[in-house]
């Protein structure tokens, strides 16, 4: 048997969809919402199973991994965050890179030597690498509005996938998946009814979040708070993502309320220098990412004043 399990954000999602549109395999499939990433541990396989992970972080996994590998199951692991120790095991082939400019998906753009491109330069698009996906599309030949509408779709992709529970989210990742899978080329998934739903919700949660203004402002810094509201759950990343484009010099922080009194925390570096978030979430028991983008899962109220601690001690400026 085999274990396909990846991300449901754009990274993940269109890794698969270039390795099984290219490398079709009956499998099962395991994902959830972005944030969930301690996937591993959801897999049930037996001696000689293979297993393809993709875009969660192999420190997240490292005990499931090293389970997996000892019971004689085959993994290949393609990621693009800090992977701790990666295990020295005949059974594992580990494609990984911490490089800002790569996602998951450019690694397997890379592996299987553009064989399914677009789904690569959408998923870097929507991991808010828009100079890599521009420079890839613009090489590859893609047209202007053709290499826009792929920036379209992975950001709505991305943006599906955010939010502290299934719940949340306009469509469960997998099956999102599915209608990507099912639709083969973009064009035909953004002329579907899937993509119109997905497209009018993005707009009216970004609409929505146009009349924030931070919370804490430093030069270097910002940090703004988001309503414990599903749209705000569902949006809390490709804002990020926006606040990083529109002020390209400082980093970002911004905090979703959860239902328990607590932080969703997505901290964005500055464009300008794509480093530095890794080393303030991880700072926290739920937070980890790379170097440009991180989170936290649950910050507690009480530590707000040390993320800002953080951020200022990373990026600079006065708390």
């Amino acid at each position: 048997m085999h274990y396909d399990v990846f991300n449901g954000d754009a990274d993940g999602i269109c890794a698969l969809l270039q390795l099984r549109l290219e490398e079709p395999l009956v499998s099962t499939r395991i994902t959830g919402i972005k944030r969930d990433i301690a996937l591993l541990e959801r897999v049930r396989a037996e001696p000689g199973d293979t297993v393809t992970a993709l875009d969660i972080s192999m420190v997240k996994n490292s005990e499931p991994l090293s389970q997996l590998l000892a019971n004689g199951v085959l993994v290949d692991y393609v990621d693009h965050h800090a992977p701790g120790a990666i295990p020295d095991h005949p059974n594992l082939t580990a494609t990984i890179s911490e490089a800002p400019e790569v996602c998951t998906a450019l690694l397997v753009n890379g592996r299987l030597r553009g064989g399914r491109i677009e789904w690569a330069i959408t998923g870097a698009f929507g991991d808010n690498l828009d100079e890599p996906a521009q420079r890839l599309a613009e090489k590859s030949g893609f047209q202007a509005s053709d290499i826009a509408s792929l920036r379209e779709l992975g950001v709505c992709i991305n943006y599906n996938g955010y939010g502290p529970s299934l719940d949340d989210l306009h469509f469960h990742p997998d099956a999102l998946y599915e209608s990507l899978f099912e639709a083969e080329q973009p064009q035909a998934f953004l002329n579907s009814s899937t993509f119109r739903q997905l497209q009018q919700g993005y707009q009216q949660d970004l609409a929505a979040s146009a009349a924030l203004t931070p919370v804490v402002e430093e030069l270097a810094f910002a940090v703004y708070q988001l309503p414990d509201a599903a749209w705000a759950r569902r949006v809390s990343g490709v804002f990020s993502n926006d606040l990083v484009r529109a002020f390209p010099a400082r980093a970002h922080a911004v905090l979703t309320e959860r239902h328990d009194g607590a932080f969703l925390v997505s901290v964005r570096a500055p464009f300008e220098r794509r480093t530095g978030a890794e080393a303030v979430c991880s700072q926290f028991e739920t937070g980890g990412g790379r170097e440009a983008a991180a989170g936290i899962n649950r910050l507690p109220a009480g530590e707000l004043g040390r993320l800002v601690n953080a951020l200022a001690a990373e990026y600079g400026g006065q708390p």
